[in-house]
């Protein structure tokens, strides 16, 4: 019998720890939080110094049980969730639930999980920290007050299934306030006058007039930089001066948690949520040819501290592999954010011999891809800095002073591993950053040998117009760091809110764009700019960007011991409360009545008022249920609104009552509609040319529906792909997907072809759901010429379309 229990939260780390703590220690998973405050009411005590009420989580209870009969078992129990807020207070509910002598439980903190960690971590346990655990109560409280008692207002004023949040509402502020500031931006105009110049020896290059006449030079109109051409064209041109110097890059800190979602962000196209998804399971062990080993330190850390052990391996290795130059004579070191908790290292490799190429047939692409990314950083960081050779150049012609630059690099130092993407806006040094003053050098690119007193050939004079650009929105790299900087929320948290913003429809990513690696623009959803609004009237304080952060800093405190947690929230309930009150009466209604505005109903010329529906906002009558009119609307780049009116298309008269038939879009599709409704409710299915939705027509299948009789046909979908229709659809809403005369290698069913309601075709077996065959390509009736397999696969990326076999293994493709 085990002497000894130890309690994780995760079942893979459970597994990991077997393999090193051997026969002496029995090893148990929580699964996570074993108690919660309860889902179905307030479960704080206001009264009773806000007081939180625990209770075992459902499905929980079997989880308890055992970890109860494991400890009645042993003589030591050994608590060792995750070394943070949340793994405290998991750890404080472990030891509550299980009870016992307070001597007996340990708290074990494993901040990386090799054996030679694992084996001094147990060997030094510490006691639990109850200042730790009063932190993340606090919070715990402090967001229940406020989702649980903001969000049934919001279900009263506007509709069922919202959310608000403490942390997650200042977040869609920033959203709702950057796209905002968009709509409102007015682009300016200016100019630039570059001249292309040559000197004694290529290449040719260019320089931007800086000054005329003694004044910097700030063109706004095309005349006032004609006017710049004017006085330099014809003039000789001469270098004044030059300046030669070498310019040091520095290598970027090791990640810590909120660098790693934007880089990951950024290189990657990962979301946060799933970085630190894939970050987990690098840290709670895989299985190498070393065995299960926990390939990073805990990925949920604000501090760049490194370990004396890891640097010096770390150090060893770049001196070997890449040389002496590119090993600084002394270790770099990173200065923390403040209140960051130094107990933790920055997220970095288990060990720096372990490197990505030999983890290779052990990881799954992404894994391998964030492992790479968290090596190279870590290595670069304890490089060389990089060098570069910058000239800056000086040139007078007549009364006019232009500059130019470049630069090469001399020394590559930690760049020969690593180099850091920066967010849209933040512009490399020596590229136009759009503010139109022409100081800076037009272009980073190499320049010839220049001496002082030089002359020089103008090729050509190029005045070009520019506009000023609105604040770029934010990507999802961008957001995390705008919280960082801004103090809101922990890197912890950073990954929850950005996936409730697009859970709750709040924010959507932009359609039809990309940015760098597939990272799209956040845009907040007309659901989310009238949330954002509704909770900035009724709560300023709350959605203050400072007050959050300054609360930020009050709950660091209560980490730190030096504040009480129960007064801070006494200190943020009364006026809290008192701003609850008043919202419940003041807050603008808008479920059953919607947002005034000042359009006219075209059929009865009463206000209408926008509503929301399940596809978003439209304009509805307020006289409704007498006047059902509603319009769709857009907004014009100052946020207006702006009418759609509906194109009346109509096709053949009504065979019930003579009117003229519409033709409408229904869920399903177009049909035929008498324009006499509501007093003749007749409509007829839409076939044929002009179906109204610019799709091609639908072709005759020659079978009959089986369940109402009529023709079939062979219907387009706007994601370019096909299916089976009835003819006699709305009445009859037959459907099914279009065979593509493979037969399913699972199965033996047919394969068809289908549309995922993401808009996107694919492939699936017609057993559905008894079999859950499926594929992006599709499948052609043509067996391998290579190993047999019964079809081949048509695959269309950007590069092209190829032809290969989807068998395991085989290799063939044309």
């Amino acid at each position: 019998m085990a002497k000894n229990l130890l309690i994780v939260e995760s079942p893979a780390k459970a597994r990991t720890l077997k393999k090193y703590l051997g026969p002496d220690f029995e090893v148990k998973a929580s699964v996570g939080h074993v108690v919660d405050l309860p889902p179905t009411r307030l479960g704080v005590d206001v009264a009773g110094d806000f007081t939180p009420e625990y209770q075992v989580i459902k499905g929980k209870e079997s989880v308890v049980k055992d970890l109860k009969k494991s400890a009645g078992k042993s003589a030591q129990v050994y608590l060792a969730p995750d070394p943070d807020r949340e793994g405290e207070a998991i750890a404080w509910h472990i030891a509550e639930q299980l009870g016992g002598a307070p001597e007996r439980f340990h708290r074990v903190l494993f901040h990386e999980l090799t054996k030679s960690a694992i084996t001094k971590a147990v060997a030094n346990p510490t006691h639990l920290n109850h200042d730790l655990y009063d932190s993340q109560q606090a919070r715990r409280v402090l967001d229940r007050l406020v989702g649980y008692q903001i969000s049934p207002l919001l279900w009263d004023k506007v509709k069922r299934g919202l959310s608000a949040g403490r942390v997650q509402s200042v977040a869609l502020r920033l959203v709702v306030e950057r796209e905002k500031a968009i709509t409102a931006f007015t682009p300016q105009e200016y100019w630039t006058v570059t001249a292309e110049l040559a000197a004694a020896q290529p290449p040719l290059f260019l320089a931007r007039l800086a000054k005329l006449d003694g004044k910097k030079f700030d063109p706004r109109s095309e005349a006032e930089a004609a006017a710049g051409v004017a006085a330099v064209e014809g003039r000789d041109f001469r270098v004044e001066k030059v300046v030669n110097r070498e310019r040091r890059q520095s290598p970027p800190p090791p990640f810590i948690t909120s660098t790693l979602q934007q880089e990951a962000s950024r290189k990657l196209g990962l979301t946060p949520k799933d970085t630190m998804s894939i970050a987990q399971r690098l840290y709670e062990g895989q299985e190498t040819d070393q065995g299960a080993v926990g390939l990073i330190t805990y990925m949920r850390t604000d501090s760049t501290r490194l370990a004396d052990e890891a640097i010096k391996e770390v150090r060893d290795l770049i001196g070997h592999r890449f040389g002496s130059e590119y090993l600084p004579e002394r270790p770099h070191f990173y200065k923390s954010k403040e209140q960051a908790q130094e107990a933790h290292e920055a997220i970095r490799p288990t060990s720096a011999f372990r490197t990505p190429e030999a983890l290779a047939p052990y990881l799954k692409k992404n894994e391998l891809a964030l492992y790479r990314l968290i090596y190279n950083r870590f290595l670069a960081c304890q490089m060389a800095p990089a060098l570069f050779d910058q000239t800056l150049a000086d040139i007078a012609a007549g009364p006019a002073w232009f500059k130019a630059s470049g630069q090469t690099l001399k020394f590559k130092g930690f760049t020969a591993v690593y180099t850091e993407d920066r967010d849209e806006g933040a512009k490399p040094a020596g590229q136009d950053n759009g503010n139109g003053n022409g100081e800076d050098a037009a272009q980073e690119g190499l320049l010839p040998p220049l001496t002082e007193g030089q002359a020089l050939s103008a090729k050509q004079l190029i005045p070009k117009q520019h506009f000023t650009q609105p604040p770029p929105r934010f990507t999802e790299a961008a957001l995390v760091k705008e919280l960082e900087d801004k103090g809101i929320g922990r890197p912890s948290t950073y990954a929850a809110i950005l996936s409730t913003l697009q859970d709750k429809e709040y924010v959507a990513k932009a359609e039809g764009e990309k940015v760098g690696r597939a990272r799209r623009h956040l845009v907040p959803t007309p659901l989310g700019m009238m949330i954002s609004d509704l909770l900035v009237e009724s709560f300023p304080q709350i959605m203050e960007v400072d007050f959050t952060a300054g609360l930020e800093k009050a709950l660091d405190r209560v980490e730190e011991g030096s504040q009480d947690w129960r007064t801070l929230l006494k200190d943020f309930y009364g006026p809290f409360a008192k701003a609850l009150k008043a919202a419940q009466k003041n807050m603008r209604q808008i479920k059953g009545k919607g947002l005034p505005t000042d359009i006219k109903c075209p059929t009865c010329g009463g206000p209408m008022s926008i509503r929301l529906g399940k596809h978003g906002e439209f304009l509805a009558c307020d006289a409704y249920p007498k006047c059902k009119t509603t319009r769709d609307f857009t907004r014009d780049e100052k946020g207006g609104l702006v009418v759609i009116e509906p194109e009346v298309e109509t096709n053949g008269v009504c065979d019930k009552c003579g009117s003229p038939m519409q033709v409408k879009k229904g869920r399903y599709g177009p049909f035929l509609a008498c324009t006499a409704y509501p007093h003749c409710k007749n409509i007829k299915p839409l076939e044929g040319e002009g179906n109204g939705n610019g799709l091609a027509p639908a072709e005759p299948l020659g079978e009959k529906c089986p369940k109402c009789g009529s023709d079939l046909v062979i219907k387009p979908t706007r994601a370019g792909g096909r299916f089976i229709s009835c003819t006699g659809y709305p009445k009859c809403r037959y459907s099914r997907g279009l065979p593509v005369g493979v037969a399913c290698p699972t199965c033996g069913g047919e394969i068809v072809e289908k549309t995922s309601r993401g808009g996107k075709v694919f492939f699936g077996c017609d057993n559905y759901p008894k079999c859950d065959f499926a594929t992006w390509d599709r499948p052609l009736n043509e067996p391998c010429p290579q190993c047999g397999h019964p079809f081949l696969a048509e695959k269309t990326t950007r590069q092209g379309t190829t032809v290969r076999c989807p068998a395991k293994g085989c290799k063939y493709q044309k």
